[in-house]
């Protein structure tokens, strides 16, 4: 090329980027213009500046392929034209993340910038830099920064995508033609409103290829739509292969599978097998299962589609049948829910109708018809067979009033019923429920008359209603029964006084608290106008019981009684009349009781008056009570006196019939085994032949309880002439079984002194197991006078002596 031709391509660049350089010196001259006038006062005229900076368009183009570094565009200023200058650029891209190193100046000094690799506009689609300028020599900025956006030309390099490679969507079999089944979507990451990311689809391939039905999908929508009716015994299934491809050059496209599944409609009818059916249905009776009608259906078994569903539309107004499906087999079952009676309609016949839980549709030319209810029928016939119908009562349930208290003989009613059969048979009447047994029933004419007499308040009586309850049972084959009820009615009279409330005959009351009311309630078994109000009054014709007691206000079932004067501690009887609104009264009896309180509120028992107060029956209680512990006592301290003698000798256990597991000693010490007492030995005949005296004072008892080992004998104790099989009752005074008390309890204390002295002494605890003979009671301790050793004293020791003495001041040893 020549010089001239160069120079005129130069001038010609210039004149085309003219429009670009002016905006960019009209920007920079705006801003001094801006800044001149803020800095400046307010009434001076802006100046225009000269442009300053000039630069070419900056533009990249996306995955660029080199060679690099290459030449993207030039720039330079007219700050100053004497003054030697040099170039800087900054900012992302730059010296900046992303892209650090992208961008650069070749020498500084003619501003041209280059880039250095490819850049991926859809990562960062622009750059914005800074640009400056400063004096080579001094390094000192001569002009403001410039500012500039280094945009990415977008190439076509991505292809349209979809969110996944395989698609299963479901459709019913009767989705109907034209209407949108699916729709395609797909993301292009090039730049947008472009071609490079303008999307179009297509359908590349349907499988199996049908001439009636089919797909279509629209071009710029992605919807897929339905041309022609599905048919699910025919294709199930479809597998489509869709395209989309954008429209940059060159294009670029991807594809997806879209798998239909057609989900079965309802497009056969279900058909009875059978037209008519006749049946037999005994009469009176209801039954389950009597006849199954099954269909036939071309649908999928199990689903709405296949599923039936029955009617019974004509013969069935008074709802004898029902019929139910089969979920199993999809049969119909008939029912009978309420009987029917042969007299009245042996025969008749209804029809049933069958139809899908699913709306029945068809296609026609290719178009969906509207779903509609086609249903099938058939017919039974039923034939009632006779049967012994029970007997009716007329009326079911007889009502009858009479007065309380009403006596026997009264008739109260007649029960009413009859064979409904054709052939009537004879009917006897049974009476199956009277609770209080107040009436009888004529088996043959249902007349019922009272046996005994009626009583509203018998727990029987709900809301003052008997019931009775007959049974009507005929002489068919088998026999037929009817129920009746005979409701009877009591209307009230005055039979009942009113009497005190069981929490109002026994009351307490504080000392401190004496001016406050009781309030004493009463209760009457009559109902209105028999009971409440009513009326109460003090009994004044035994002791002053006004002088004492003052009734206060009439609550109707209520009544306050206060005291006049202060009473000491003590029970007190406060006599009543108590009458009802019609007059009939009896007297009744409060118990009060007047008791100190520790709190104020509650009575407390005092010792001192602790039986004055407290009914004879408690006071027998204790009294028992009493008794039984000081014959426990007397008996320990008997038992216990011997004890000491143990230490000398231990006596072997007898092993008979009896078992025990456990046997405690209570010796204290070892003691001599062949030590006896010779100074009472002497006493043993007189002691076992005394007659009345020694059983007097001790009985029979006492004598087994102060010998050292039990003796057991079914033979009776003969002491002389008197003899007593079992337990003797002492017959002297009491004075002497308490002198007699007193003597032992002295020899206990005497006891205890010498086991005191006894430096010996040291306490053991024997047990040992074993068998050992078995004493239930006292009174099992019987024994006689062969049964007793002769050498029985000589193991007492000198502790016999008291018994000794007991029988020498009797004189039974004299």
């Amino acid at each position: 090329m020549s010089p001239r031709a160069h120079i005129f391509l130069q001038l010609l660049l210039e004149l085309l980027l003219l429009p670009q350089v002016n905006m960019i010196n009209s920007f920079q001259q705006e801003n001094d213009g801006l800044t001149n006038q803020t800095q400046g006062e307010s009434h001076k005229p802006l100046r225009r500046s000269k442009r300053r900076w000039i630069i070419t368009t900056l533009e990249l183009e996306e995955e660029d392929s080199g060679p690099f570094p290459k030449f993207v565009g030039e720039l330079f200023n007219r700050v100053s034209e004497n003054v030697s200058l040099m170039y800087f650029i900054s900012g992302p891209g730059a010296d900046e993340y992303p892209e650090i190193g992208l961008f650069s100046i070749e020498d500084h000094e003619n501003g041209k910038i280059y880039v250095h690799r490819p850049v991926d506009r859809e990562k960062t689609p622009s750059f914005m830099v800074y640009l400056d300028v400063v004096d080579r020599t001094t390094g000192r900025v001569v002009d403001k920064s410039l500012v500039f956006h280094i945009k990415v030309r977008d190439v076509n390099d991505h292809a349209p995508q979809f969110p996944k490679e395989e698609f299963s969507i479901h459709v019913q079999e009767n989705h109907a033609t034209g209407q949108p089944i699916f729709q395609m979507l797909t993301v292009d990451l090039d730049q947008e409103n472009t071609p490079n990311s303008q999307v179009l689809y297509s359908l590349v391939s349907q499988i199996p290829l049908l001439k009636d039905v089919g797909f279509r999908i629209d071009r710029t929508t992605g919807e897929i739509r339905l041309s022609g009716c599905l048919d699910y015994e025919t294709a199930p299934r479809f597998t489509l292969l869709i395209r989309a491809t954008d429209c940059g050059e060159p294009p670029l496209s991807s594809t997806a599978t879209i798998h239909i599944n057609v989900q079965e409609g309802n497009n056969h009818r279900p058909t009875f097998l059978q037209k008519e059916y006749k049946i037999q249905v005994p009469e009176g009776r209801v039954s389950r299962d009597t006849l199954r009608l099954p269909v036939q259906d071309g649908d999928t078994p199990f689903t709405p589609a296949w599923r039936a569903t029955f009617n019974i539309t004509d013969g069935n107004e008074e709802g004898h049948f029902d019929i139910v499906t089969d979920p199993e087999t999809n049969e119909g079952i008939l029912n009978v829910i309420k009987p029917l009676d042969y007299e009245s309609r042996p025969t008749r016949s209804f029809v049933i109708t069958v139809e899908n839980e699913e709306l029945l549709f068809s296609c026609d030319g290719g178009e969906l018809q509207k779903p509609g209810r086609a249903a099938d029928s058939a017919t039974v016939s039923v034939q009632v067979t006779n049967a012994n119908d029970p007997p009716v009562f007329h009326p079911e349930t007889l009502v009858v009033s009479e007065v309380d208290g009403a006596p026997p003989g009264i008739h109260l009613g007649i029960f009413n019923a009859t064979d409904p059969d054709r052939n009537a048979n004879q009917i006897r009447y049974n009476l199956v429920h009277d609770p209080a047994n107040w009436v009888t029933v004529d088996e043959h004419s249902g007349a019922v008359v009272t046996r005994k007499q009626v009583d509203r308040e018998s727990p029987y009586v709900n809301d003052s209603f008997y019931t009775i309850i007959v049974h009507a049972v005929d002489d068919g084959l088998p026999p037929g029964t009817g129920t009746g009820t005979l409701k009877l009615s009591l209307s009230d009279v005055n039979d009942n006084a009113p009497t005190l409330q069981p929490h109002s005959r026994y009351m307490e009351v504080c000392e401190s608290a004496v001016t406050q009311p009781l309030l004493i309630e009463a209760e009457d078994g009559d109902q209105e106008p028999y009971a409440e109000p009513f009326t109460f009054k003090l009994d004044t014709t035994g002791e002053k019981a006004q002088d004492t007691w003052q009734l206060g206000e009439n609550q109707g079932r209520a009544v306050e009684l206060f005291m006049l004067r202060s009473l000491p501690r003590g029970d007190y009887f406060v006599p009543l009349f108590i009458g009802d609104k019609q007059g009939l009264s009896q007297k009744q009896t409060v118990h009060v009781r007047v008791c100190s309180c520790a709190s104020g509120l509650t009575c407390v028992m005092e010792s001192s008056a602790a039986g004055a107060g407290l009914p004879v029956g408690v006071l027998a209680l204790l009294c028992v009570v009493f008794t039984v512990l000081a014959v426990t006592l007397l008996f320990l301290l008997l038992r216990c006196h011997f004890v000491p003698e143990a230490k000398r000798r231990r006596w072997p256990a007898h092993t008979e019939e009896g078992v025990q597991t456990l046997i405690v000693y209570t010796d204290e010490s070892k003691a001599l085994s062949t030590q006896v007492g010779s100074e009472v030995r002497s006493q043993v005949t007189a002691l076992l032949s005394n007659t009345t005296e020694v059983d007097n004072t001790l009985g029979r008892k006492a004598i087994n309880e102060m010998l050292p080992f039990p003796i057991r004998t079914s033979a009776p104790i003969v002491l002389g002439t008197l003899a007593r099989q079992d337990i003797m009752v002492p017959r002297r005074a009491l004075e002497v079984r308490a002198g007699v008390m007193a003597e032992i309890l002295q020899q206990k204390l005497c006891g205890l002194d010498v086991l005191e002295d006894d430096t010996d002494y040291l306490p053991h605890l024997y047990s040992e197991e074993g068998d050992f003979e078995r004493a239930e009671t006292l009174s099992s301790l019987a024994f006689s006078e062969q049964d007793l050793p002769l050498d029985l004293l000589d193991h007492l020791g000198s502790k016999a002596t008291s018994l000794l003495e007991l029988y020498s001041g009797s004189g039974a040893l004299s």
